[in-house]
């Protein structure tokens, strides 16, 4: 479905005005604030506002975790019983590449071969992914940029173990879960998952964080060809395969048990 790397540019010369919308990310591993780009993005932050407002996110999960790459959520619930539940989705939001993905910012996760194919899913860097995600199917809308010790979060679940649960949960971080529960076959529950209680808007000012420059995306206008990731695969496409090579070696296959 949706599947996910390193320079800084010189847009850092370059001056945008932050202003904005600061949403937090409830999680039950600590809460991340988020200062959105609204003046930057005003498409995709109304469409993430729309999912926000109508409590679409609660109970979300972090179903992707690339370290070093990035986290991924925003597609899929958890109501107390598996399969994972899947987001209700509406129209895709045009593309707007307007911003790097630098480490700390939020961008959209959208279909491979479809710039504008971004719905619900969403995912932050972890690392400064400009120079692949900024040309890659369209650039990847960067809408937003964690604050405060909202990183410190986000490194801690992309340090989980991982496991495969399938589908677009084959690399999912877990708490508390062993090998040992996977080979057992023990389906994990709301104590293992990542999950998000809800997002709310903190701020709604216009401007919120006037010191908070964010870096213009310059790759996308000069015809840069992705650089190859290291590590990590395309949030927007199938997965690089040097990816799925270090899941297949560090993941354990989680293999469900069929409730009847």
């Amino acid at each position: 479905m949706i599947k996910p790397i390193l320079a800084l540019s010189t847009a850092a010369l370059f001056s945008l005005q932050a202003a904005a919308t600061v949403v937090e990310i409830r999680t039950n591993m600590g809460n991340i604030s988020v200062n959105l780009f609204d003046e930057e993005t005003p498409e995709t932050v109304e469409n993430f506002l729309e999912y926000v407002n109508s409590g679409a996110y609660a109970n979300n999960v972090v179903h992707r975790s690339e370290p070093d790459f990035v986290i991924q959520a925003g597609g899929f619930t958890y109501n107390n019983t598996l399969p994972l539940d899947t987001v209700a989705t509406g129209v895709a939001v045009v593309n707007e590449p307007e911003l790097s993905n630098v480490r700390g910012t939020i961008a959209m996760a959208k279909q491979a071969g479809d710039p504008n194919s971004a719905t619900s899913q969403w995912f932050i860097n972890l690392s400064d992914n400009s120079q692949n995600l900024d040309v890659q199917n369209g650039g990847f809308t960067v809408f937003g940029q964690v604050i405060e010790n909202g990183m410190d979060v986000a490194d801690a679940i992309s340090e989980l173990p991982r496991f495969n649960l399938g589908g677009a949960a084959n690399s999912i971080p877990l708490q508390d879960y062993t090998n040992d529960d996977a080979t057992n076959g023990r389906e994990p529950d709301g104590d293992n998952f990542v999950l998000i209680t809800d997002i709310v808007v903190t701020d709604a000012a216009t401007v919120t964080n006037p010191d908070l420059t964010p870096v213009p995306n310059t790759l996308i206008d000069n015809g840069s060809e992705p650089t190859p990731p290291s590590g990590g695969g395309s949030s927007g496409g199938a997965m690089h395969p040097l990816a799925l090579l270090v899941i297949a070696v560090t993941t354990i296959v989680f293999r469900r048990r069929t409730k009847r």
